[in-house]
């Protein structure tokens, strides 16, 4: 084989909480088949939910990760793999990953971004030296620039948009056929949103995505589309490799946190007594303590212990990965105590209705009670506080990296590009690319997390049936 498959512990977890998340969503969707129906006809709903999909379509390539095959040297039989683990992401950004600078370059620059002493027939003088990579293509032609940046984006915007009809002449047809309608009703039912699933909003965000990410594909190819940083890496790999790490930071910390918040809160409510004053004892004396530095001591006791044991890393991106892993069990172990307080007020009120109570009367079981009333009556409180309290540990992620308690300094996220550009924006002239960059894509996927929670809130939102 010309590679060797790597399997991390983030992505075992991040694909078997895929896996649960389909699952959870076909189980439930008989016993909330009407809350799913809401946010299947919610326009801003499926819109967020598309935004969030290609966010994770690039989470999950960034976690297949392999070994590439190492050329044989002179004489050697044996098979040799590379010690750096790459990821089908990687792969498909080879060129980005590759076309590293000397140093700082500003977006669409064709050269570096600071002066430096250039050797000239006239003898030595201060410039700003040509980007190896970066505008290399127009060879002596730096003026023509802009027009060629221009040229590319109305290219790409004319394929956008007819990709986009395309995909919206192809459903309309699919969907006039099924509903045995003509192609001009199923069209403005579409777009008046009188169709059973808000086929607007997804067709909304796809073309928002051609429009954004196509031009971007385009230009990536011969410019640094959003610039470089103070090593040469380019900004724009980085923002899409720190992608992974904020969904693993907020999806695996549910698998840590929702079986802790589930199963102690439900016990406490229903059961009530000695255990419900030991759960409530212990969830009280976690929220007395200070978050921030729980996180901390956890975090630094781990990195000693992963410092004292390098014997266990036959990789730098194993090293990273378990420190990832560490801070996500962190996490989940000091962010289950509110769901479990919901959880618990939920059960103690469910517990006196009238057919529970019939149920302990006639002698069926606690657990055969909890699996069959009080669980998939609690569904909904579950599903909206997991997606709410996603895009909140995606900020705690950033703000822990920030001030060096979070990821491996050698693992991108967003909040190690935001500590990276700290210093820079005292410098003179001031980098600014790299910070806006982290912040922008941050703040399009907190902001769709959260547009989509509270939709999901709305939809799941007992009162409403």
């Amino acid at each position: 084989m010309s590679f060797q498959p790597v399997l991390l512990w983030t992505d075992l977890l991040l694909w078997l909480l895929l896996g649960c998340g389909v699952g959870l969503g076909i189980v439930s969707a008989h016993t909330l088949r009407q809350a799913w129906s809401r946010l299947g006809k919610n326009t801003v709903a499926m819109a967020t939910a598309t935004l969030l999909s290609a966010f994770l379509l690039v989470g999950l390539l960034d976690s297949l990760h392999y070994r590439e095959r190492l050329p044989p040297a002179p004489g050697e039989v044996r098979v040799v793999y590379g010690v750096e683990v790459r990821s089908v992401l990687d792969g498909l950004l080879r060129q980005l990953r590759e076309q590293s600078e000397k140093t700082y370059s500003a977006p669409f620059a064709t050269r570096l971004y600071a002066k430096e002493t250039l050797e000239t027939p006239a003898g030595p003088v201060q410039g700003y030296p040509r980007l190896k990579y970066g505008g290399a293509h127009l060879g002596e032609h730096e003026a023509k620039r802009d027009k060629d940046v221009l040229q590319r984006a109305f290219a790409a915007g004319v394929l956008a948009f007819l990709l986009w009809l395309g995909l919206t002449a192809g459903l309309t047809a699919l969907l006039a056929r099924h509903q045995g309608a003509s192609h001009h009703e199923t069209w403005q039912a579409i777009w008046q949103g009188e169709t059973a699933f808000a086929w607007r909003g997804v067709l909304l965000a796809l073309g928002g995505l051609l429009l954004v990410f196509l031009p971007m594909a385009l230009w990536a190819g011969d410019y640094h589309v959003l610039g470089t940083d103070k090593v040469g890496q380019d900004v724009f790999y980085q923002v899409l490799k720190s992608i992974r790490t904020a969904l693993v930071i907020g999806l695996v910390t549910t698998l840590v946190m929702l079986p802790l918040a589930v199963v102690l809160g439900i016990v406490a409510g229903y059961f009530r007594g000695w255990a419900d004053d030991l759960i409530q004892y212990v969830y009280t004396v976690l929220n007395s303590i200070p978050g921030v530095l729980l996180i901390a001591a956890a975090v630094l006791m781990m990195q000693v212990l992963i410092d004292t044991h390098p014997q266990w890393f036959a990789t730098a991106a194993e090293r990273a990965d378990l420190r990832l892993l560490a801070l996500c069990v962190i996490l989940g172990m000091t962010s289950w105590t509110g769901l479990a307080r919901l959880l618990r007020g939920e059960s103690l009120k469910l517990r006196e209705l009238e057919y529970i109570q019939a149920a302990r009367a006639f002698g069926v079981s606690s657990a055969r009670i909890i699996g069959r009333h009080l669980l998939p009556n609690l569904m909904h409180i579950v599903v909206i506080a997991l997606v709410m309290d996603f895009s909140s540990l995606v900020l705690a992620e950033a703000v822990l990296s920030y001030v060096g308690i979070g990821v491996d300094p050698s693992m991108i996220s967003f909040g190690t590009m935001i500590n990276n550009a700290r210093m820079e924006l005292g410098r003179e002239p001031v980098v600014w690319w790299s910070l806006a960059a982290a912040f922008v894509f941050m703040f399009v996927l907190v902001l769709s997390a959260n547009l989509f929670a509270d939709a999901v809130r709305d939809a799941f939102d007992p009162r409403l049936d």
